[in-house]
């Protein structure tokens, strides 16, 4: 135990210090909890609706109302290195993937897979007598096909069985990539869960309630369910698109503002919040107002479905007598996505000549709205922008739109204050340090002769029995040039550019200034301080520089 931990004296310490004595007495511990972990893909902070969202999410928004919601917690801005940072407790470039998967022997930060200096959450659960299960998406390797070595795949990282895909976008209607255990399969060829009307965002989390029921009830269970939803393409079912027509009509503005009025109200930003500028045209002036309103009609369909499955585990859960043991948390693994994918341009065919699996063309271009399986578009940057109320950028870049994300905690034997608001400063590489507490788990120095890395975070298990948590370093990220360090109030931020060639080849790339927030006084980064503080700015970037040669964030990929 480190000295934080000794010197904690909540009732939710003691309640751990009690179930850890009898498992090393030998004596039957069924109080720890079990634990889920949910992550969905590519949403901004404001989608859900305690968070201040009009879409439908009646089962998150029933955990955050008997749980914590955290307001100020921050993943790695895209999708592979926020996995690889979560499932790990490391800065992303320490576990591997300091950019994606598909850069291979570059250097050691950025190899594309989880490398054997770190642990994943799992691996640390079987060694507590945990039994661990994973669906969705994997995203931290290399390697997807059949023929593939698996050494990087979710059974060997620890997992006990798995379903999903293990890249990182497909088709939600027939998903290439499809991997049960350690078989490719598609959805056709896998007698365990075959269905006519298949929807990919429904098999994960009816995979997860078979995986919880069919568990092993003598062991408690880690359990983590990475959404696909709401990751580009745009795939709906009819039904729950049809929960939203003309909820948009109104535009992006409209919705932005009664968003960001929600938000107020609901306390998850300050009432003196400001809201950043709208960062595309105005509704009045869209060309195609009906094709704008229908992609938000689907994206708010597929968060909905994800929902719906999260209701249907929580029911399975009280079936099963072991809500109230379970520990719950969600959140995101990045913000809303600004990338225009198939959305823009003349109506046509996407890829040589692409079709489903009957035959039917896979459409993109400016006209096409989604939903269907033989289509292929996102929501773009101007429902991005939505969706990341009130913040500054998107997926990609540092700044609060970019790395912002819900995180809630749902633990009745633990948390002190349900419906609680939690503002302290915190990080994806905060789950692991907490899980490690909560499952009485020895984190490991050496795993199959391997040195590890220590852990980089803190635990936040004080502050669900309301107690508080004080960090010793300073909170760092990067990404494709983008820069951040968050100081307690403080945050310096840079916005990178990566001029030409394809990017693991980028010679030419143009590092962009530091700006200073206070983000107590201006969470969306819009009254920059860098000139009034010169002294903190530039002591903050030497906090970064340390930490970018630490973690081996130099040498970049894109240099020779």
């Amino acid at each position: 135990m480190n000295r934080e931990f000794e010197s904690r004296s909540s009732k939710g310490m003691r309640f751990i210090i009690f179930v850890c004595f009898l498992l090393l007495t030998g004596v039957e511990a069924t109080e720890r909890p079990n634990i889920i972990l949910i992550m969905s893909d590519d949403m901004g902070y404001s989608d859900i609706g305690c968070y201040g969202g009009e879409i439908h999410t009646p089962n998150l928004d029933s955990l955050a109302s008997n749980g914590i919601r955290f307001t100020q917690f921050y993943n790695a801005a895209r999708c592979c290195p926020t996995r690889a940072s979560l499932l790990t407790g490391l800065y992303p470039h320490q576990a591997g993937i300091g950019w994606m998967t598909n850069n291979e022997n570059r250097n050691y930060a950025y190899d594309g897979e989880l490398n054997s200096n770190c642990v994943t959450l799992a691996e640390v659960a079987k060694t507590a007598g945990y039994s661990t299960f994973m669906t969705g998406k994997w995203h931290v390797s290399r390697n997807s096909k059949a023929a593939s070595p698996q050494h990087s795949w979710p059974l060997q990282r620890g997992f006990d069985r798995y379903y999903g895909i293990l890249g990182g976008a497909s088709n939600f209607f027939d998903p290439k990539g499809l991997c049960r255990d350690n078989r490719m399969i598609n959805k056709l060829s896998d007698i365990e869960y075959s269905l006519e009307d298949y929807y990919f965002t429904d098999a994960i989390s009816d995979e997860a309630v078979r995986f919880v029921r069919e568990r092993d009830k003598e062991k408690p269970f880690f359990l983590y369910i990475a959404y696909t939803a709401a990751h580009w393409p745009m795939h709906a079912k009819p039904e729950d698109i049809a929960t939203y027509k003309g909820r948009y009509d109104l535009g992006w503005e409209t919705i932005r503002n009664e968003r960001f009025a929600r938000m107020k109200q609901l306390g998850v930003i300050s009432r003196d919040a400001e809201l950043s500028p709208l960062d595309t045209h105005p509704w009045e002036s869209e060309s195609r107002p009906d094709v704008q309103a229908g992609r938000m009609e689907v994206y708010a369909a597929m968060v909905d479905c994800m929902d719906q499955g999260i209701g249907r585990l929580v029911q399975t859960l009280r079936d099963e007598g072991i809500f109230e043991n379970t520990l719950i948390l969600y959140l995101q693994d990045n913000g809303g996505c600004a990338e225009e994918i198939g959305s823009k341009g003349p109506v046509r065919q996407k890829g040589k000549k692409e079709t489903t699996r009957l035959g039917e063309p896979i459409m993109i271009g400016e006209a096409i709205i989604g939903g269907s399986e033989n289509t292929y578009v996102s929501y773009g940057k101007s429902w991005a922008n939505v969706s990341n109320t009130p913040f500054r950028e998107y997926k990609h870049w540092v700044h609060e739109g970019g790395i912002s994300t819900p995180l809630i905690v749902h633990y009745p034997d633990l948390v002190k204050h349900p419906n609680s608001i939690e503002a302290f400063p915190s990080h994806i590489i905060d789950v692991m340090p907490t899980l490690v507490e909560l499952m009485c788990a020895s984190y490991p120095k050496m795993f199959r002769d391997h040195h590890i890395h220590p852990m980089e975070g803190v635990s936040l298990v004080p502050i669900f029995s309301g107690e508080s948590v004080e960090r010793e370093h300073p909170l760092c990220w990067e990404h494709e040039l983008n820069r951040a360090v968050r100081d307690g109030d403080w945050k310096l931020v840079s916005k990178g550019r990566l001029m030409d060639g394809p990017y693991r080849f980028w010679t030419n790339f143009k590092l962009g200034e530091w700006e200073l927030y206070n983000i107590a006084e201006d969470r969306s980064e819009l009254h920059d301080l860098a000139l009034v503080h010169p002294e903190r700015a530039e002591q903050m970037a030497k906090v970064w520089t340390t930490y970018a040669e630490r973690v081996h964030v130099f040498p970049n990929p894109w240099k020779p």
